[in-house]
């Protein structure tokens, strides 16, 4: 979990405060600095805030440089050896981003191996590497991401080493719990708004997929790639890998419920790309394609981690309706959805975007609430959600000098206005 305001660490408080200084000298924005690391605005403003503890030793020289000062100026205490001055090991494995696992896939998990060539390895059950690939997946869906990052760097080497050294025997199965830890990871990276990151997952995802003969999986794997092109705003790499996975589903005709749920997915991206390119005839013709393919699956199902069904068909359509600026139409349908049996990411989703319908019609009241349950639900929803800090920001300038403390607060916390 995060720290809050009242069990932030005095060290990581003074060191924000240490960093914020030097950035106000230098006049730059938390968003050119957090670029030239490689960072989200919004973590660095949880750094400047305390709450974002940075411990790793080449992170720290990378923001020292940037600032112009060493790293025992920017945090003293720092051991001459350049050991970061917290050796709690629970601070330094907890972080509260994925750093340590966009670092590992940076890399390849499994080169020894591969230049070690088959060899005796020391690799658990298939039943015990499924229960992890479970256990990140829930992970993933709660939003626990210093948890997905602690198991994932963990998993993926020896999922990567097994694959390669299994008997064949179990080669499909260990290439389909890689194709679905790549997965995760890849929808991981999307809520953080690490979406290079979560390309290369994706792009990963469906080669293991390929791999273990599970073309399902690959196209569940294409669905995350689209997510990833919509966070980096290549809405014609994202609508060309949508279709061309909804059209080789519908060419072979599958029709179980597991390829349903992929195709009514799928259905869903496409509506999403649509409607970030104010496409609004397209947007709807793919809402309705998926609404008719949820009421052929009659129920909400899980297949693939994809959560799709009637209910989701139905957020998604108040998503869609926000986009394209009918906030009347997701407050309709929005207000309707129960989503009490939806993960919290999309119990989060819903309200954030019930919020920004609210902030469209002026509702300021109303639009908080949505935002401040939703934060409570989802914290990264808002923290990283572009959509979601642009309708505090207007929520803010709304309000004026009457804006509230709770609505100021929320927006230091989403970064809404830096």
């Amino acid at each position: 979990m995060k720290p809050t305001g009242k069990n932030v660490d005095p060290q990581d408080r003074a060191f924000g405060q240490r960093v914020q200084k030097l950035r106000k000298d230098q006049k730059r924005t938390q968003t050119e600095l957090a670029a030239t690391l490689g960072k989200t605005s919004s973590w660095m403003s949880q750094v400047e805030r305390g709450i974002q503890p940075v411990q790793r030793m080449d992170l720290l020289q990378q923001m020292a440089d940037e600032l112009g000062v060493s790293v025992q100026q920017l945090r003293p205490g720092v051991a001459a050896d350049g050991s970061p001055p917290s050796q709690n090991p629970a601070s330094l494995s907890l972080s509260n981003d994925l750093d340590e696992t966009r670092r590992l896939i940076s890399g390849h998990p499994a080169l020894d191996t591969l230049l070690a060539g088959p060899g005796p390895e020391n690799i658990r059950s298939v039943e015990a590497l499924r229960n992890d690939v479970d256990d990140l997946w829930e992970l993933t869906h709660a939003g626990r991401m210093a948890q997905v990052s602690v198991l994932a760097v963990e998993l993926l080497p020896e999922l990567e080493r097994a694959t390669r050294t299994a008997p064949g025997a179990n080669q499909a199965e260990l290439y389909l719990l890689l194709s679905r830890a790549y997965q995760a990871l890849s929808a991981a990276f999307v809520r953080q708004d690490e979406a290079d990151a979560a390309w290369v997952a994706a792009d990963r995802a469906v080669f293991a997929a390929e791999r273990s003969g599970d073309p399902l999986h690959a196209c569940a794997s294409v669905f995350r790639m689209v997510q990833a092109f919509v966070r980096l705003r290549s809405l014609g790499q994202a609508e060309h890998a949508a279709r061309t996975a909804i059209d080789a589903l519908e060419a072979q005709e599958i029709r179980s419920p597991e390829a349903l749920s992929v195709l009514g997915a799928l259905h869903l991206a496409l509506a999403l790309v649509h409607a970030r390119a104010s496409a609004r005839t397209e947007a709807r013709e793919q809402i309705a394609k998926a609404r008719a393919i949820a009421a052929q699956l009659g129920e909400n199902r899980n297949d693939f981690n994809l959560e799709f069904g009637p209910v989701n068909v139905e957020i998604q359509a108040v998503s869609t309706a926000v986009d394209l600026g009918d906030a009347g139409e997701a407050l309709d349908i929005g207000l309707a959805i129960d989503a009490d049996d939806l993960s919290p990411e999309r119990q989060g989703r819903l309200l954030m975007d019930l919020g920004r319908a609210h902030a469209q019609r002026r509702h300021g009241g109303e639009a908080l609430d949505c935002l401040l349950r939703a934060e409570a639900i989802a914290p990264e929803t808002i923290q990283t959600h572009q959509a979601a800090r642009a309708a505090i920001r207007e929520l803010v300038l709304v309000a004026g000098v009457n804006a509230s403390r709770d609505l100021l607060e929320l927006a230091e916390r989403a970064d809404a206005l830096g």
